[in-house]
């Protein structure tokens, strides 16, 4: 038992002397990948330049206008004047009703009215004999008072038959349904033969205005001083883009048309509205989009790609690559985001290089080795990896540091390209 124990303690003391002898020496110089090997990252220059600012948003397309066509009289729908998906005009005659009842009540009107009108025209001839005679004080004036009287009282029939008149017009024409807005007809609601009635829910039909057309998106309460700012500065012309779904293809562009004048509690944000040319039919209502909301710009700033900027307990920082092919933590204020960059208001300066891609792999002083991420393999690169059997250790750090770090956007690659190159280990 006490050999036993001997036995450990020397082991303990061999294991502390050979980590001593193997470990710290290569702490003392820094920290460094899997093997002893320098990580290999992407990096970008730090760039001062004018930096155009927008504001990302998620929209949806909304119609100028959204009507649905309803009769504003009852009757048989005999006839549809439209196809179905049309383009159509403001005031294009879209149905017909069946307008006999219509028009026979019209014929009824006009008969009243002329019949009235004959006795009030009677009723004012009377008026002007009784008024000669009373002038020959051949009658008494009270008779004279009670013809006016009479003559005044056809007038207002009269008037009245003409308003029934003017309505029994205007039920007849509402038996012609017209497009009351210019836009694109959507699905019939109802066959002709069938009785429709004013208060039908469904309507006739829906049109739909788009062109010019809107576009509905919000943004954060924090961003809303930043747009308003930028609105009174510009006088309220905003200039919007809209993208694809995916945000890769640029579908149209316009103008900011609304601010709404209240903050939504619920999700924090405020609603704005855009307005777009759709000439091409290119948005379509209900579309999802990707919004992009021009603010100006700022001009000569400090610019680097939006993926160096890390998030930690100092706040922003980046990694900084020395002359030493080491790195070093910067802390730096970071601003708006421009693009694919992000403006830095301090903790840098124009011409540093900051690391883009693999960041997760990086600690205070770690050794770095540079590495273009969009070069292609040479054709002896196969023929190496399938002898690794003689050079075993080199392709397996080989291998390690390019699969250790994640891609980048191909903004950073491209600076990278033209601001670093390989270092030779």
């Amino acid at each position: 038992m006490r050999y036993a124990v001997t036995a450990v303690v020397i082991a303990g003391v061999v294991s502390g002397i050979w980590w001593i002898t193997h470990k710290q020496p290569a702490a003392a110089g820094g920290w460094q990948g899997k093997g002893g090997m320098p990580v290999a990252v992407g990096i970008a220059a730090v760039v001062k330049q004018d930096a155009p600012l927008q504001m990302a948003a998620l929209g949806t397309v909304n119609s100028t206008y959204t009507v649905t066509v309803r009769s504003r009289v009852d009757g048989q729908l005999e006839k549809v004047h439209f196809v179905e998906g049309q383009l159509v005009k403001q005031g294009q005659l879209l149905a017909e009703l069946d307008a006999r009842p219509y028009q026979a009540a019209l014929m009824q009107a006009e008969g009243q009215l002329l019949r009235d009108q004959a006795l009030l025209k009677n009723a004012q001839l009377d008026l002007q004999r009784y008024r000669q005679l009373l002038a020959q004080n051949s009658i008494a004036k009270q008779q004279v008072d009670t013809q006016e009287a009479l003559e005044q009282q056809y007038q207002g029939t009269v008037k009245n038959d003409q308003g029934i008149v003017e309505n029994a017009k205007l039920q007849l024409s509402y038996s012609r349904i017209t497009a009351p807005v210019t836009g694109r007809v959507g699905l019939r609601q109802v066959d002709p033969g069938n009785i429709v009635h004013s208060s039908d829910a469904n309507g006739v039909v829906v049109i739909t205005q788009i062109d010019p057309i809107n576009v509905l998106f919000s943004v954060p309460e924090t961003s809303l001083s930043n747009v308003l700012a930028a609105s009174q500065e510009a006088n309220g012309q905003l200039k919007v883009e809209v993208w694809d779904r995916d945000n890769k293809h640029k579908i149209a562009e316009g103008m900011l048309l609304a601010i709404d004048n209240q903050l939504n509690t619920a999700t924090g944000t405020v609603n704005l509205k855009a307005k777009f040319s759709n000439e091409k039919q290119s948005l379509f209502p209900n579309q999802f989009v990707n919004v992009h909301l021009q603010l100006g710009a700022r001009t000569n700033v400090l610019t680097v790609p939006t993926p160096a900027i890390q998030l930690g307990k100092v706040g922003s920082y980046v990694y900084i690559v020395n002359e030493d092919s080491t790195v070093s933590i910067s802390k730096v204020v970071s601003g708006p985001v421009s693009g694919d960059n992000t403006i830095i208001e301090s903790g840098l300066q124009a011409g540093q290089k900051v690391v883009t891609d693999g960041l997760d792999k990086l600690r205070e002083g770690a050794k770095v080795k540079l590495v273009d991420r969009n070069a292609k393999p040479d054709a002896g690169g196969d023929d190496a990896s399938r002898g690794h059997g003689k050079n075993r250790k080199g392709g397996a750090n080989a291998t390690g540091s390019s699969s250790a770090s994640a891609s980048v956007p191909a903004a950073s690659h491209a600076v990278s390209q033209s601001t670093s190159a390989p270092v030779t280990n």
